[in-house]
């Protein structure tokens, strides 16, 4: 690949940038997985199960329902997911206290262990990457990626992100800290015995 070239006017997109651009999201989202990769293999695991790990643990207490839509995969391949985690003990199913029908997901000391093993290489990678660009860098980079993920999501993790800014810097009056955030599960309430439950990104 030529060397990557800067300054290029973004109101002339042309095609060997864009192309440019699509491949270095090929060889960046390959290397960003090949670790997490060999961990999930170890477990005779795939990328489905690395990604219910993630999300589970980053909305706690999410129903089934709210998981497939997040996933946008079909019930029996999340089914099958869940399945198999819940057979390796990283996961734990409890029902709705207002709703049996629902079940409440959440991840267990060791469902919580490997997604920490899971991420801990993407998060070395990433905070390596950022700190090569620069914070202005960055930014731009995070509003590329908003620009590629649809309308629905974008709301979601804006919304999450001004959750957690007001909850670190509350109005006069209110309690701050991480003790008073409660990120809860995208379209769902958090079921009140679910509260309790430790979950870590």
């Amino acid at each position: 690949m030529a060397d990557l070239k800067s300054g290029f006017n973004p109101l002339f997109l042309r095609e060997e940038d864009l192309r440019e651009g699509m491949e270095l999201l090929f060889f960046a989202y390959r290397d960003f997985l090949e670790e997490a990769d060999q961990v999930l293999a170890r477990h005779k695991l795939g990328r489905a199960h690395h990604r219910a790990l993630y999300f589970i643990g980053q909305h706690p207490a999410i129903t089934v329902s709210g998981l497939l839509k997040l996933l946008r995969i079909t019930k029996q391949s999340l089914s099958r997911v869940l399945a198999d985690l819940m057979a390796l003990g990283m996961i734990e199913q409890t029902p709705g206290l207002r709703d049996r029908r629902q079940r409440h997901l959440a991840l267990t000391p060791k469902g919580i262990e490997m997604e920490r093993d899971l991420t801990a290489q993407q998060r070395g990678l990433l905070a390596r990457a950022y700190r090569q660009a620069g914070a202005e860098a960055v930014d731009g980079f995070r509003k590329v990626l908003l620009g590629l993920i649809t309308e629905q999501d974008r709301k979601a993790l804006m919304a999450r992100r001004d959750q957690a800014a007001e909850s670190e810097h509350p109005p006069a009056g209110r309690p701050s800290g991480r003790a008073h955030r409660t990120l809860r599960p995208m379209g769902h309430a958090m079921a009140p015995h679910a509260r309790q439950a430790k979950t870590e990104p």
